[in-house]
């Protein structure tokens, strides 16, 4: 499929009202067209995975289309030097958390990606980097333990990045990682304590409301569970 035929096809989905409702949500609304993200997902499944168009969708520069071609690239063709223009590219939170979701946590160099832009200073890029660990807790059956444990330097050092953007996805990547088995259930929170004592306003939230909930019974019985199942 021609990348014009798709950028027609989303500009005659886009909705002007829905770009208003995009600002509201701290979405980036500049180049953005106002189409729905079910209907990004249904494009995405007509299309199938194609590697090229989804190279022209990105350079485009258009929101969606940028979302799209997360949605339709192939991961085997991905580059690390793809990865890492694309999140230089990064200039709202949705984009950067779809790309790293439903592309970047499925490519071999994701882990790696993950401790490089940790140590970058722009905002979406180390959010792109704690969003990623995130999306790999949950995605990455197969990473085992001592993987996220060496990640639990770079998420110590991200907690006190007051940035809105940052904060909240070192929350969100403490928390799946917690999540992900009774082991990493019991390091995750003996981490978060330590992220409260750093003692910023933003250390203090992600370690509190992690450790809230990685203590409470959902996440506790759901460990139990696990652990049933182990013996």
């Amino acid at each position: 499929m021609e990348s014009d035929q798709v950028l027609d096809e989303l500009r005659g989905l886009g909705q002007a009202e829905r770009i208003a409702g995009m600002a509201r949500y701290g979405i980036n609304p500049e180049r953005a067209l106002g189409v729905s993200i079910p209907q990004l997902r249904q494009m995405a499944r007509r299309i199938g995975r194609d590697h090229a168009l989804a190279l022209d969708l990105w350079a485009t520069g258009i929101h969606e289309a940028r979302i799209l071609a997360s949605m339709v690239d192939d991961p085997a063709l991905v580059t690390p030097e793809q990865m890492d223009a694309w999140a230089a590219g990064f200039d709202s939170w949705d984009v950067c958390d779809h790309v790293c979701g439903n592309l970047f946590d499925r490519t071999p160099y994701a882990f790696d990606k993950v401790a490089a832009w940790s140590r970058r200073d722009e905002e979406y890029v180390r959010r792109a980097a704690v969003t990623l660990l995130a999306e790999l807790a949950v995605q990455d059956k197969r990473a085992p333990d001592e993987r996220f444990i060496a990640c639990f330097p770079l998420i110590l050092a991200a907690a006190s990045d007051e940035r809105n953007y940052v904060k909240k996805a070192v929350n969100w990547a403490l928390r799946q990682i917690g999540k992900r088995n009774p082991a990493l259930n019991a390091r995750a929170i003996d981490l978060a304590p330590k992220i409260q004592r750093l003692d910023g306003p933003a250390s203090r939230w992600i370690g509190a409301n992690a450790l809230r909930e990685l203590t409470g019974d959902a996440v506790q019985q759901r460990m139990q569970r696990m652990e049933a199942k182990r013996l």
